[in-house]
């Protein structure tokens, strides 16, 4: 996309979420719903499609490039982004690293174009951010794989057309070896999606447990072919690293809002007569989140171009999303520290936002799996003693 063409995206995004989806706010979080017109809305503007090939129907939009459109999309409620984030990220990009040209061509443009929502099935109540000891099994019965198990806190699962599901396939390989992916249509015989969780935040965003009693799929279903066989916790990693460099340019863009807010509130607050931005300790709040704010932007970007360029997917994503999820945490945290009893009021953007933010420090990978992912691969064999 040229860049006449992504500066008309951005502005298009931009105005969409500021004059039609802030507004809604309040009704998503308190209905746990989003609205019918916004998703078509999202639909027609590419929405769920923006991260997927142009050959596909997709935008074709680099880390880069992505990484901008998340800044507009952060400034809202995350469950926005939620709603079609799977399709550009995990879902859609398990396809795209390993899916054989005929699986591309059959799932991707539904994918891109919104009419296919895919869903994303790794974690289960034992294997979370360490997804090498997931223990649903596949095995192969004349012509059929036949799955077994159970996944939990899955996005979209309630909504979702098809699901992504890794399965254990050689039980006796080492545990980041033997798994493999397949696509499992919903409605297929034995696939039970559970009542939709309910969560401490990003209400209108949808998760639930999935569980596998004998679900058979024909052959072609696993990701990849017979290439793909005991290849998919490399896929899987493979699409966590962008997952991880995308959630953080929302971080950024949620600490864009949150820093407006604060500005707002302290500019027109009266305590003893006087604003309360004239502080200084309110001052020095402010400008904390400001920092951070910043540092943040410039983080992810730089995370961004060496993931385009291929020089770094790995040390860069886990630091971005480590620093960046606990950046949007403070600056969340002081945000409604300068509201006072207003920031803890149900109603209040800030308080919204608060309990929406809690969750970007542990999906994609905790804080502390990150710290580990980052320090093993600086120290090596020395982190083992």
């Amino acid at each position: 996309m040229d860049a006449a063409d992504f500066s008309a995206v951005l502005s298009e995004v931009r105005r969409f979420v500021r004059e039609r989806v802030v507004p809604l706010e309040a009704e998503i979080d308190e209905k746990d719903e989003m609205p019918a017109d916004i998703r078509e809305a999202a639909k027609k503007m590419g929405l769920f499609g923006f991260a997927l090939p142009e050959e596909y129907g997709g935008l074709g939009l680099s880390m880069y490039e992505e990484a901008q459109l998340m800044f507009e999309l952060g400034y809202t409620t995350p469950s926005l982004r939620s709603m079609f984030g799977t399709n550009n990220g995990i879902g859609g990009h398990v396809l795209m690293v390993g899916g054989t040209e005929e699986q591309k061509a059959e799932w991707l443009p539904r994918i891109a174009s919104g009419d296919v929502l895919a869903s994303f099935a790794l974690t289960e109540p034992e294997a979370g951010s360490d997804p090498s000891t997931l223990t649903t099994k596949a095995h192969l019965d004349g012509d059929e794989w036949v799955i077994n198990g159970a996944k939990r806190y899955i996005t979209n699962a309630p909504l979702a057309d098809v699901f992504m599901v890794f399965a254990r396939t050689d039980p006796d390989a080492p545990r980041t070896r033997g798994i493999s992916t397949f696509l499992v249509p919903a409605g297929t015989p034995g696939l039970t999606v559970a009542p939709k969780d309910h969560k401490m935040g990003q209400f209108g965003a949808w998760t639930a447990d999935v569980f596998f009693d004998d679900v058979r799929v024909p052959a072609s279903a696993l990701v990849g072919g017979e290439g793909g066989l005991n290849r998919g916790f490399g896929t899987a990693m493979g699409c966590i690293a962008h997952g991880r460099v995308h959630i953080s340019a929302l971080c950024v863009g949620m600490a864009e809002r949150l820093v407006h807010e604060s500005v707002e509130y302290a500019g027109t607050r009266r305590q003893s007569g006087k604003l309360i931005g004239s502080f200084q300790l309110v001052q020095g709040l402010v400008a904390d989140s400001m920092t951070d704010y910043y540092a943040g932007r410039a983080t992810v970007l730089e995370a961004a171009r060496a993931f385009d360029a291929g020089t770094d997917t790995k040390i860069g994503p886990s630091c971005t999303k480590y620093f960046a999820s606990e950046m949007v945490w403070r600056v969340a945290d002081r945000a409604v520290q300068i509201h006072g009893g207003a920031g803890y009021m149900r109603g209040v953007a800030v308080e919204r936002f608060y309990r929406d933010a809690r969750l970007f420090r542990i999906y994609e990978g905790t804080s502390q799996v990150q710290q580990v992912i980052i320090a093993k691969a600086l120290l090596g064999k020395a982190t083992q003693g």
